[in-house]
This record gives C-alpha cells, sequence and structure tokens, in this order.
C-alpha cells in the first residue's frame, strides 16, 4: 500500500548516485505489494546511506478479544477517504500527486526497519485489519521533473479492527518494540565510489502517549551513521530522528507520519486533526 518514497525518504544529502523512481513508477509501485520485499529493500538501502522510513507490520501474531455491537449501533465497514487527511490540513492549497490505496486484511504497518528487525529475531509480523486505507501526499513538481525524496509531506495509513482489536494492538505497542530498543543492522553499501559491508545501529521507542483519538503514541527511531566493517571508520551524516504516531479512534488504528522535514511537535499537531477525520468512520463514532 505504500509508494517506493517512503522508504527511501531519508536518503543522506551527500549520496548522489541514487536514482529516484519516477511519477508513473510511483503510481505503479503504489499498489500493494509483497512487504516482506519492502522491507529487504529498506534494509539494503540503510546500509548504503540511507536512513529509511516506510511502514511495514511488524510484530507478533495475536487474537485480539470480541465483541458485539447492538442491532440499534450502525456499524461502519470500509474507511471513505472522508476519514483522511486533506491537504488544507497540512497548509497545502492542494497536493500535485495524491495517492491513495485500499485493501481488505492489510498487515499493519508501523516501520520497515522495524519490520526487519523483527524478523530477523524470529518474530512474527501479523496484526492483521479488516478493511484499510493509505495515501502518500506529495508536493507539486514541475512537468518532466521526477519526484524526490523532499516532495513527501505526509503518509498515512488508516486500518479497521475487529472489535477490541484496536485496544490491543495500542496496549501491545510496547511489547512489539521492545526487542528493538537496539538493533545492529548489517549489509553491503556504496558510496561516494566506494564499496563493502556495514553497520548501523536503530533505536526505537516510544516517547509520548495519549495526544490524540482514544489512545495514542509516537514512536522515535534514530539511526547512527553507517559505519565499515573492515575500516571501522563510519561515513554519511548523522540523521535527525524521525516519528511515527499511532493513533486508535474507536475500532480504528492510524499510522501517521511527516516528510524528512516534519518535526515531532508537527507531527503532534497533525495527528489532532487525523483523530478528529477518523471519528466519522469510526465504530462507535465519536
Amino acid at each position: 500500500m505504500r509508494d517506493d518514497l517512503a522508504f527511501v525518504e531519508k536518503v543522506q544529502r551527500d549520496l548522489r548516485d541514487v536514482r529516484w523512481p519516477g511519477p508513473e513508477e510511483i503510481r505503479a509501485r503504489a499498489r500493494r505489494r509483497n512487504w516482506r520485499n519492502v522491507a529487504a529493500a529498506a534494509a539494503a538501502l540503510a546500509l548504503a546511506g540511507v536512513s529509511a522510513i516506510a511502514v511495514v507490520a511488524p510484530g507478533r501474531s495475536s487474537t485480539p478479544p470480541t465483541a458485539s455491537v447492538g442491532p440499534s449501533v450502525p456499524v461502519r465497514a470500509e474507511i471513505t477517504t472522508e476519514a483522511l487527511l486533506r491537504p488544507t490540513d497540512l497548509g497545502l492549497a492542494s497536493a500535485d500527486t495524491q495517492l491513495t490505496d485500499s485493501g481488505l486484511a492489510e498487515p499493519i504497518r508501523i516501520d520497515d526497519m522495524l519490520g526487519a528487525c523483527r524478523t530477523s529475531q524470529g518474530l512474527s509480523q501479523t496484526w492483521p485489519s479488516r478493511w484499510s486505507r493509505s495515501q502518500t501526499l506529495l508536493t507539486a513538481r514541475p512537468d518532466g521533473v521526477d519526484l524526490a525524496p523532499s516532495d513527501v509531506v505526509a503518509m498515512q495509513d488508516v486500518y479497521r479492527l475487529t472489535p477490541g482489536g484496536a485496544e490491543t494492538f495500542l496496549a501491545d505497542l510496547d511489547q512489539i518494540i521492545a526487542p528493538c530498543v537496539q538493533w545492529r543492522s548489517v549489509g553491503p553499501y556504496e558510496w561516494k565510489g566506494r564499496a563493502g559491508t556495514a553497520e548501523a545501529v536503530h533505536q526505537w521507542r516510544i516517547v509520548r502517549r495519549d495526544f490524540a483519538g482514544d489512545d495514542a503514541a509516537m514512536v522515535q527511531h534514530l539511526v547512527s551513521p553507517a559505519r565499515d566493517m573492515k575500516t571501522g571508520e563510519t561515513f554519511g551524516d548523522v540523521t535527525p530522528p524521525t516519528y511515527k504516531a499511532i493513533i486508535r479512534v474507536g475500532d480504528l488504528v492510524a499510522v501517521l507520519g511527516l516528510g524528512r522535514h516534519g518535526t515531532e511537535s508537527e507531527l503532534l499537531q497533525l495527528a489532532t486533526v487525523a483523530a478528529s477525520r477518523m471519528c466519522q468512520a469510526a465504530n462507535p463514532g465519536c
């Protein structure tokens, strides 16, 4: 459900030889695909001087509690685009490209690298949803100019879970992240004409809670500079932390992230708006 820009967003400024996909390629890849392939690609890019922040469904398999809905309560099913953020919510008059997709039984996606971390430890990645709706908002580009990571303004996935499942997911979030408090990834790299094997250390932690909707958590991701395994030399800039806001409203869970220049405070403000948009699609409504 996520376009390639989602996991090449944090490319180092001095890595000049990365080829960005063009608009048509992005649109083609925006459709549903195998998230394991995305996570593997993100891991490879991260060790080539790239800090990845895509959205994947890392985790452990769990069976959420069930609940019943009274016959007098209207039950919403498909998630409509009205439940998503709008360009004006981000201060944009319009978006050049607004990639959207919907799906059935899609896994909740948090972060590709977090998924790779859990997979490397033999932990499962299954948190199925019932329905989902996602979008990526991109700024305008002149005709003929390829899109770049800096064009990503925001990424949003909204999932409908079984009754009780949304509460369980937020309650389990600490356990989901716990195995990846500090994770060392290793792989080949190419950087400024050099090649070799490098390592980078990734860290995830929850830095805020209960700032929007019925439940919410802010997940911070830190990445160290890559280090050549043979020479011990580090390369690339120290990248700033990236953040994902995870919001629950009723039976809906949303994962929200901003582009490379987005800040934690901006994401906090946008999370409140996103929660209000979700109200009209949630069971029960707000």
